[in-house]
């Protein structure tokens, strides 16, 4: 009788819970991209390697949601990424290098608070027809090239529902620096409009530059206008950046390319222009973009970027791709064709590689 009693309660225990479960969700995640890449045009000759995460960077994931009742969740992601060459890790030798946040999602919106992308920097992306990946990156004279750097620490960030196709993004990031609340605090922001096959979007970001070398310097400060139509047989790629002040354009080939620069590499003034197409054709597409810089400094470092890619989808998770790029840098730029984890060492490169995803 205690048997069965023990069975029957065991039993309604897992009934009860079995609702609770059904509404919670763990996924697991990945990519795996590898491509052999040759580089020329820097001071050391060619380079040619088999490298990981220049389609996209090599990463493993876990998100997931809480069902907190009266359309409330829970949400938390953490990605870490990895170098599939060699088996280190990626962004420094961070654990959660890529992202890790935790929040709630309910009809008023989302706020989450951790590493986290910033809005400028996803604007940028969506202009780019390379997704900021492939030697054919924009992150080769853009989205790197300014205080914007992908990613932001400490990071509350607010996006609100979407209304009409509208939505909007709000961050800020502390500086965490002992009696000085403003040092190296962090405030950006995006408007999204999407309206059938046309998407807008705006970005900014302000970054205070005051560090103990850096004491009562510029901000860094960067705004974006991206657009993309998608007329069926193509889609079209624009965007115009405006960045000004110290460390807002810095070149990707630094010593810190994951973070900002101590000392001013590129200009303080400058225009960014990017134009681009995407053409699908069953499992195929063909990417193509230029970028301009316009250094409006004394110096006038110019420096202008023509990029072509190919993907092939042997699958809905796995593909082959292939890319070209080439960079002018005038009056002394030092801008170099990298790809999406990686800044290169020349002003041109070759890829050819496979992503899969899982």
């Amino acid at each position: 009788m205690q048997t069965r009693r023990q069975c029957l309660a065991a039993a309604l225990l897992a009934a009860a819970g079995a609702p609770a479960l059904a509404q919670d969700a763990v996924t697991v995640y990945g990519v795996v991209d590898m491509a052999m890449v040759q580089e020329a045009g820097g001071s050391a000759g060619k380079v040619t390697k088999l490298t990981s995460g220049v389609g996209a960077g090599s990463r493993i994931g876990f998100r997931g949601s809480e069902d907190l009742g009266g359309g409330t969740s829970a949400i938390f992601l953490m990605e870490s990424g990895f170098q599939a060459d060699t088996g280190a890790m990626g962004q420094g030798g961070l654990l959660f290098g890529r992202q890790i946040y935790v929040g709630l999602q309910g009809r008023l919106g989302t706020v989450t608070v951790g590493r986290q992308y910033t809005p400028h920097y996803m604007t940028t992306v969506m202009a780019d027809p390379f997704g900021s990946g492939y030697v054919g990156d924009s992150k080769n004279m853009l989205a790197v090239t300014g205080n914007s750097f992908s990613r932001m620490d400490n990071t509350v960030k607010y996006v609100s529902p979407t209304t009409h196709g509208v939505f909007l993004e709000l961050v800020a990031a502390a500086g965490e620096t002992a009696a000085d609340r403003e040092s190296g605090r962090q405030l950006g922001m995006a408007l999204d409009y999407t309206s059938g096959p046309l998407r807008l979007r705006f970005g900014y970001h302000d970054r205070n530059n005051d560090t103990a070398t850096l004491r009562n310097t510029d901000n860094a400060r960067n705004a974006i206008v991206a657009a993309v139509y998608d007329f069926g047989i193509l889609k079209a790629h624009a965007s115009y950046g405006r960045n000004r002040g110290l460390n807002s354009s810095v070149w990707r080939n630094n010593d810190n390319p994951y973070g900002y620069a101590e000392t001013p590499l590129a200009s303080t003034d400058s225009k960014d222009a990017l134009l681009g197409l995407t053409v699908p054709f069953g499992q195929h597409a063909l990417m193509a973009s230029w970028i301009h810089k316009d250094d409006r400094g004394a110096l006038n470092q110019d420096a202008s970027q023509f990029a072509l890619g190919y993907r092939y989808a042997l699958s809905k998770r796995t593909e082959l791709h292939a890319a070209w790029s080439r960079i002018d840098n005038r009056n002394g730029a030092s801008y170099t064709v990298g790809s999406a984890i990686e800044s290169g060492s020349g002003d041109r490169a070759t890829s050819i590689g496979i992503r899969h995803s899982f």
